[in-house]
């Protein structure tokens, strides 16, 4: 799937973004709602890590290299 060649650590939003996907194409192809996708994207909820797993064949990006954070820490 993925070579040895080493990723930069991005955002999720920043994954879509290379991927060349808005909001809406992205969340429908993902399998969630809009609006979970915007709460992943701005940290206010982490994602399960089914949701990482299918962002990460959606993006064509190594999970390992997209950076989550959480507004609540």
């Amino acid at each position: 799937m993925f070579t040895t060649k080493q990723y930069p650590k991005i955002t999720p939003a920043a994954a879509r973004v290379n991927a060349g996907l808005n909001q809406d194409e992205a969340s429908k192809q993902i399998g969630i709602s809009k609006a979970s996708l915007q709460h992943y994207e701005n940290g206010k909820t982490m994602p399960p890590w089914d949701v990482v797993q299918r962002m990460e064949k959606v993006y064509d990006f190594p999970a390992a290299f997209i950076v989550f954070k959480s507004s609540t820490l």
